[in-house]
């Protein structure tokens, strides 16, 4: 016969917090959260105690000023002009386009690699293997200098594309890479809402219609898991997804009236003129990223891949699918149960590491609040403040976004 020290009912005694195990632990708790706040707010009016000492304050009106200074690579309309506030705005779309860039491409190479990284043929794997080893073990800002280097070393000048008999044509017509960056044709459109070219409403009703085609197909997808599941066959619905993907995507930049803007060699006698420049630091940057976290995310597949049993592949030969096909239908989906969870750092990894872009000159936010605008307002503490609160809430939403796909992938107990 089991007995407890708990007491069963009665009257509630200050001595219960710390006597009983029922509110033992939040009694606990509740100590420890008392000790944090009161430590932060020491540290708190510490802080403000010793500004004011030094006849200094807290204030974030130099967001309002002009900024005073030039950005090479802007998504958006910004002069010298412009309001700090205004430049930070581009230094975080800026970082934004970097991350996203290096996001997907460090996925594709890293899947591809860790695959590759177990291929039976014996040149492919060690290839991967020098790859991996090479690139993983050399820190990162230095490729990001070796590849600004060569971009602006080996590629020719914006001169060799002018006049009327350059040395060198455009690739199509439409492209030149020069060692100021690459020029490729730019997208606008002619009759599109708000009565200004390019206007940022109408891009927003293009990536509305894509966020819809995405809906859409997984709403195709999960009738046909459905269909699968109670009749053993599974409808072919890869032209369905196509059309779902390009025609109202196609239907909507017709009634935009898109239109391409091309690079002119001819309007200038030392730069190109029209279409749009990727620079060098953008290139630099988006490639070291990429190739540098994807010998990381070849690691996470390849483990990914190993954790699944054996047997699952004996499995599928026996059932007469193709290598190829064994490792889309049955190897991938379960490797990424393990490989999603390290794939989160990866990203948040690459989130962090862009602030190494101020190296070759890209203006992120970090160069642009955390520099030129900390330096000419000398508001060390706002403009310190104002990083980490980005960081934190780009790394904390990449977070919680991986952290909702990894649940959805999670094994479903019964």
């Amino acid at each position: 016969m089991s007995t407890t020290t708990d007491p069963q009912g009665g009257t509630f005694r200050l001595s219960m917090l710390l006597n009983d195990s029922r509110y033992r632990s939040l009694t606990l708790q509740a100590i420890a959260a008392i000790m944090l706040a009161a430590s932060i707010a020491y540290m708190i009016s510490n802080l403000l105690a010793n500004l004011a000492a030094q006849d200094l304050n807290i204030s974030f009106e130099f967001l309002g000023s002009p900024a005073g200074y030039d950005i090479n690579q802007t998504l958006i309309d910004y002069s010298s002009q412009s309001s700090n506030l205004r430049a930070a705005f581009v230094g975080i779309i800026n970082t934004l386009l970097v991350a996203v860039l290096a996001c997907i491409t460090a996925t594709i190479l890293g899947v591809f690699a860790g695959v590759l990284r177990l291929s039976n043929n014996w040149l492919v794997r060690k290839l991967m293997s020098f790859y991996v080893e090479i690139f993983r073990n050399i820190p990162v800002l230095i490729w990001i200098i070796i590849i600004f280097t060569i971009v602006t070393a080996v590629l020719p000048g914006a001169r060799a594309y002018l006049g009327e008999d350059p040395e060198r044509n455009m690739l199509a017509g439409m492209f030149a890479f020069t060692n100021r960056g690459v020029y490729v044709p730019a997208p606008f459109f002619t009759t599109g809402f708000g009565g200004e070219e390019g206007s940022g409403l109408n891009w927003l009703l293009v990536i509305g219609v894509l966020i819809a085609s995405f809906f859409a197909t997984r709403f195709v997808t999960a009738g046909a898991d459905k269909k699968q599941a109670e009749t053993g066959i599974r409808p072919n619905t890869l032209y369905l997804n196509l059309a779902i993907w390009i025609v109202p995507v196609a239907i909507v930049l017709f009634i935009l009236g898109l239109s391409w803007d091309l690079p002119d060699p001819l309007a200038n006698r030392f730069n190109l003129r029209g279409g749009l420049q990727i620079g060098a630091p953008l290139i630099a940057l988006w490639l070291a990223l990429s190739v540098y976290t994807g010998a990381f995310i070849a690691e996470n597949v390849r483990a990914g891949i190993q954790a699944v049993s054996r047997g699952q592949t004996e499995a599928a030969s026996a059932l007469g699918l193709r290598p190829n096909r064994t490792m889309s239908l049955v190897i991938l989906p379960q490797a990424l149960r393990v490989i999603i969870p390290p794939l989160i750092s990866q990203y948040l990894n690459i989130t962090k590491n862009s602030s190494l872009a101020i190296a070759v000159g890209y203006a992120d936010i970090t160069a642009t609040l955390g520099g030129i605008t900390l330096n000419q307002t000398g508001r060390a503490i706002e403009c310190v403040l104002l990083l980490m609160l980005f960081y934190l809430t780009i790394s904390l939403l990449i977070s919680a976004f991986m952290n909702v796909y990894n649940n959805s992938m999670k094994l479903k107990e019964r």
